[in-house]
């Protein structure tokens, strides 16, 4: 990888998802990486400069999804079997976790990708799109035009990645931009049909149930109730249609709610712990600077109300 020497440098073990990666295949393509950071919640985000008069470049099945969005130049480069379609500033690729794909890289280029792996999208499916996690993955689309996902782009590159209220901001940033591309670059899953889980009744049923019940504990037991199954079948069958097993699930929605009334309100910190259902305040504060990285009290600091 040819880079300054302040530019950051990002050994093979630290590539975003491994040696198959998009961001491996970059820098082996002596490709400058001018920024990266690792986002928190097994984000990644980097932005990228090529100058080249004629190169290929080669992505095989890098294993994660990838947004690419252009910031400069780009305008003679284009990707094979679709000749004639060339970059520009704004101009977005999603590139799916298993495609494969080859491009000429002609002149200048300056351009962001935003990395993440396929159960960041899928497990949005069922909150957002009250859709199974296993019938949708990314679209494979090149150079389309969105100016509202380009705009949130553009906020990732302008944040200072360095600092933790920066790095904290651009890790909401990146979350409002998969859902964008949950609702508009979602697309079925070839080949996969959604049998063996439980039915969109009784998915919706669970669902609706735990967002009523997050203030107070739950059991596989009481779910099973809700969903009139054997906890045995319960257990198998959620992870099949939510994507995570029951206790995570929860856990995951309990944080996400407090994310929103630690942005939205000026709660205190135990009544938000006592609508979520944790034990207390102290309890609520271990689990969300687990995920999060901060105190509730930071993390509200820089993105709340």
């Amino acid at each position: 990888m040819n880079a300054s020497p302040s530019a950051p440098v990002i050994s093979a073990a630290e590539t975003p998802f491994g040696l198959q990666s998009v961001c491996h295949t970059l820098a082996s393509a002596n490709a400058n990486l001018d920024r990266f950071a690792w986002l928190g919640d097994g984000l990644a985000i980097a932005v990228w400069t090529r100058d080249t008069k004629e190169a290929e470049t080669v992505y095989e099945q890098p294993g994660h999804h990838t947004l690419s969005c252009y910031l400069d130049g780009g305008y003679r480069t284009e990707r094979q079997k679709m000749p004639g379609h060339y970059g520009a500033p704004s101009r977005l690729c999603a590139l799916p976790g298993d495609h494969e794909s080859r491009w000429w890289v002609r002149g200048h280029m300056h351009f962001m990708h935003l990395y993440f792996l396929p159960e960041h999208f899928t497990r949005r499916a069922v909150r957002e799109l009250d859709r199974e996690p296993r019938e949708l993955t990314l679209a494979d689309r090149t150079y389309f035009e969105d100016p509202h996902l380009a705009t949130l782009c553009q906020s990732l590159v302008n944040e200072d990645w360095q600092s933790p209220d920066g790095l904290l901001r651009t890790n909401e940033t990146a979350h409002e931009v998969l859902s964008q591309l949950l609702r508009g670059q979602g697309v079925r899953r070839a080949g996969v049909s959604p049998k063996g889980g439980l039915s969109v009744a009784t998915r919706r049923r669970l669902r609706d149930y735990i967002d009523n019940h997050l203030a107070q504990p739950l059991t596989l037991g009481e779910l099973s109730g809700v969903a009139a199954l054997s906890e045995f079948h319960l257990a198998r069958m959620f992870r099949e249609s939510f994507g995570l097993p029951p206790a995570a699930w929860i856990a995951q929605q309990r944080l996400e709610r407090a994310r929103m009334l630690l942005r939205t309100t000026a709660l205190p910190l135990a009544q938000i712990a006592e609508q979520c259902g944790y034990a207390n305040a102290s309890h609520f504060s271990h689990r969300f600077r687990e995920s999060a990285g901060v105190t509730p009290s930071a993390y509200r600091q820089v993105v709340g109300v």
